[in-house]
């Protein structure tokens, strides 16, 4: 199943620069649109090792797109679901670097605590956690970080019954 969705993103590496040569800019932006849209849904599907090829091919294909950030964002969602931590570290880091106004950055930086804590670093998670705290306060983000620095701290438990 894998390989033959794979052998279809090949079949549209090699026709769509061909195509699109030829196309007007919004189709285009269109058949970019649908390319991403497809990859999407094989994510949606939890196929993911056939996603992360999809979102790999997107790239090559559309690098300049204003999508592109967002699929370096879910190669690295794949990863982390599929337990390649290291990798999702590097395609999180990949986005927060080399795409600093993306609408995927505090995802990204909340992804980075995540996988810094699924691979034991509370610090390194810590410091991401409170990172999306402090640069996206009114995210969505940034309450899931609060959450996660809450179960990290200690609870102080006393006993006041004992007076």
């Amino acid at each position: 199943m894998v390989r033959q969705k794979i052998i279809v993103f090949v079949l549209l590496l090699i026709l769509t620069p061909t195509c699109l040569s030829l196309a007007a800019p919004a189709q285009r932006q269109d058949s970019t649109r649908r390319l991403y849209d497809r990859v999407m849904d094989e994510f949606k599907h939890r196929d993911y090792a056939a996603a992360m090829a999809g979102f790999q091919l997107f790239l090559e294909l559309h690098s300049q797109s204003s999508l592109a950030s967002n699929a370096r964002y879910w190669i690295g969602e794949c990863q982390y679901r599929m337990g390649r931590y290291r990798d999702a570290l590097q395609s999180f880091y990949d986005v927060v670097s080399n795409y600093p106004v993306s609408h995927k950055l505090a995802a990204s930086t909340l992804k980075l605590g995540q996988t810094y804590n699924k691979l034991g670093d509370p610090e390194k998670a810590r410091l991401m956690f409170d990172r999306v705290v402090e640069q996206h306060p009114d995210s969505a983000e940034a309450e899931v970080a609060l959450k996660a620095l809450e179960a990290m701290t200690p609870t102080d438990e006393t006993n006041d019954s004992s007076e």
